[in-house]
C-alpha cells in the first residue's frame, strides 16, 4: 500500500473503534435530591411534590430523573432544549488530515460549541424558549446503539481492505414530524460537521491552526475561547453580524472593550461587505468569555460558592470545563454536584444542509452530575450581554459575587473600567503569576492537559 492509503486505513479503523468505545460508555440514569433545589442556567427547579411534603420518609430519598414528580418535567424540558454537540464520525475529512471523526480529542471544542449555542439561543429566541419535542425525546439506548456501531466497525474494516469508503450510517433517530422553529434549525446548522458550517468543527480546527494546533490535537478551554471569538467574528452570515465575542485578558474583563463590542467598534466585528448593517449601533450583543483557573493542581473548594452563584445567573451561558483529560459543558448544580452535558458520545454525521434535517441527535435526553471536587481548575466561564444597559446590570451583579473570601485572597476574575490597552506597560516586564497559579509542567505532574493561563 502507498503511505497515503495506509494513513487513510488507520484513520478509518481508529474512527470506527472510537465509535464503539464512546458509544459503549452511555450512562443510564441520574438521581437528584428531592429536598434540594436544582439550578439550570439561571432557572431554579424544585422536585419535591405536594405528596413529598406529607411524608418525611419519601422526601429524604433520591429522585430518579425519569420519575414524574414535582416539576421534573419542566426541568427535563428546559435541559433537553439546550443544544447538545458531541463527537461525530463519518464527516468530511478535516483540513490537512484524513480524520473523519473528532472522537478522543475534540471534547473541549464540542463543549465550547455548546456554550456558544446557548448564547445564540438567548440572542435569537430567549431564555424562556423550549423545544417543542423536548419531552418526546427517547432515552439513549446503549445496547442498541453499541450493536449498530459494532456492525459498522466490521463493515468499515471490510470496505477499507477493498479500497472503498464505507457508507455513512444514517442518524439513529428518525426525522421528526411537524414544522420546527426556523431559528432552532438555523442555529444548529451553524454547528454542522462540514467545511461550510460557520461554527462547525472544520472551521474551529482551521482557526486553531493559527495557534499551532492541528486536527487531532487536544484543546484547552482558554484556547477554545479565542477560537470561538475568531469564528464568530469572521462568520459571513448576516444574522451573526449582530453578535460578537469578547475574551477576557488575564482574568480581567475590561468594560470599555465590551462596550466597543456592543457598538461594533472592535476590529473583529467590521465587515468589508457592509453586512453588519443588520445590527444598529449600540444594539450588538456580546458573548463574554472569561478563562480562569480556580486553584492550583486541584480545584480550590473555596470557589464552590462562586461557581454556584455564577450558574444561578440567567445571563450565564455555562462553563467550559470538566475533569482532567475530559471536557464537559457545565450548565447547573444541585448541592455540591455540578450538572453537565457530556460530549463524549460518538454519533454519526448529520447533513445539516437541508432545511428539515432531524434535530434529535442535537439534544440530550438526560443530564449527568459530577462532584465539584472532581472539577479541573482550568475553565472558561460564559456570559451573554444583550446591550449596553444589560452589561451594566451584569457588572453590578458580578461585583456582588466576585468579592473573595478571607481564604480565597484573590477573586476568580475582575471587572475593570477602560480598555485593556490602557493598562499595558510601555516596556515589557517579566511575567509574574498569581500565587495560586503554578505551572507544574516541568515538575512531571499534570493539570489534566488544560492550558495554564
Amino acid at each position: 500500500m502507498e503511505n497515503d492509503e495506509v494513513e487513510k486505513l488507520k484513520s478509518r479503523l481508529k474512527s470506527a473503534w472510537h465509535s464503539v468505545k464512546y458509544s459503549w460508555a452511555l450512562k443510564s440514569k441520574t438521581s437528584f435530591n428531592r429536598n434540594s433545589p436544582v439550578f439550570l442556567l439561571g432557572k431554579c427547579y424544585h422536585f419535591k411534590s405536594f405528596d413529598d411534603e406529607t411524608s418525611s420518609e419519601s422526601s429524604a430519598e433520591a429522585l430518579d430523573y425519569d420519575e414524574d414528580t414535582g416539576n421534573v418535567d419542566e426541568f427535563r424540558k428546559d435541559f433537553t432544549s439546550r443544544v447538545w454537540l458531541t463527537y461525530r464520525e463519518g464527516f468530511p475529512a478535516l483540513r490537512g488530515s484524513s480524520l473523519t471523526s473528532d472522537c478522543g480529542w475534540g471534547c473541549t471544542l464540542r463543549a465550547g460549541q455548546m456554550l456558544l449555542a446557548q448564547g445564540l439561543l438567548l440572542h435569537f429566541v430567549g431564555r424562556d424558549w423550549f423545544w417543542s419535542d423536548a419531552l418526546t425525546l427517547e432515552p439513549l439506548d446503549a445496547e442498541t446503539r453499541t450493536s449498530s456501531v459494532a456492525r459498522r466497525l466490521v463493515a468499515t474494516i471490510e470496505a477499507s481492505f477493498q479500497g472503498e469508503r464505507p457508507q455513512t450510517m444514517q442518524p439513529i433517530f428518525s426525522a421528526q414530524g411537524g414544522a420546527e422553529d426556523t431559528d432552532h434549525h438555523t442555529i444548529v446548522s451553524w454547528f454542522g460537521d462540514e467545511p461550510s458550517s460557520r461554527l462547525g468543527i472544520h472551521r474551529l480546527v482551521q482557526l486553531g491552526m493559527t495557534s499551532g494546533k492541528q486536527a487531532g490535537d487536544w484543546y484547552g478551554p482558554a484556547v477554545v475561547a479565542h477560537i470561538l471569538r475568531k469564528a464568530v467574528g469572521e462568520a459571513d452570515d448576516a444574522l451573526l453580524k449582530g453578535i460578537s465575542v469578547y475574551v477576557a485578558q488575564d482574568c480581567t474583563v475590561y468594560s470599555a472593550d465590551v462596550m466597543d463590542g456592543h457598538s461594533g467598534k472592535t476590529g473583529s466585528q467590521r465587515d468589508p461587505q457592509g453586512l453588519n448593517s443588520a445590527a444598529a449601533p449600540d444594539s450588538r450583543a456580546v458573548i463574554i468569555l472569561v478563562p480562569v483557573r480556580l486553584g492550583g493542581e486541584k480545584i480550590n473548594p473555596e470557589y464552590l460558592s462562586l461557581v454556584k452563584a455564577i450558574l444561578s445567573l440567567e445571563f450565564c451561558i455555562g462553563i467550559i470545563g470538566g475533569k482532567p483529560k475530559q471536557a464537559y459543558y457545565f450548565v447547573g448544580f444541585q448541592d455540591d454536584s455540578l450538572i453537565y452535558m457530556d460530549p463524549h458520545y460518538c454519533q454519526s454525521f448529520v447533513d445539516v444542509s437541508t432545511s428539515d434535517f432531524p434535530l434529535q441527535s442535537f439534544h440530550c435526553p438526560s443530564p449527568k452530575k459530577m462532584a465539584f471536587s472532581k472539577m479541573d481548575p482550568s475553565c472558561t466561564i460564559g456570559f451573554y450581554s444583550k446591550d449596553v444597559e444589560h452589561f451594566e446590570i451584569i457588572c453590578n451583579e458580578l461585583s456582588k459575587i466576585l468579592q473573595p473570601s478571607s481564604k480565597q485572597k484573590y477573586p476568580a476574575f475582575t471587572i475593570m473600567k477602560g480598555h485593556g490597552k490602557d493598562y499595558e506597560l510601555p516596556n515589557p516586564v517579566e511575567k509574574r503569576e498569581w500565587p495560586f497559579i503554578r505551572d507544574t509542567r516541568n515538575s512531571g505532574t499534570t493539570s489534566g492537559d488544560f492550558v495554564l493561563l
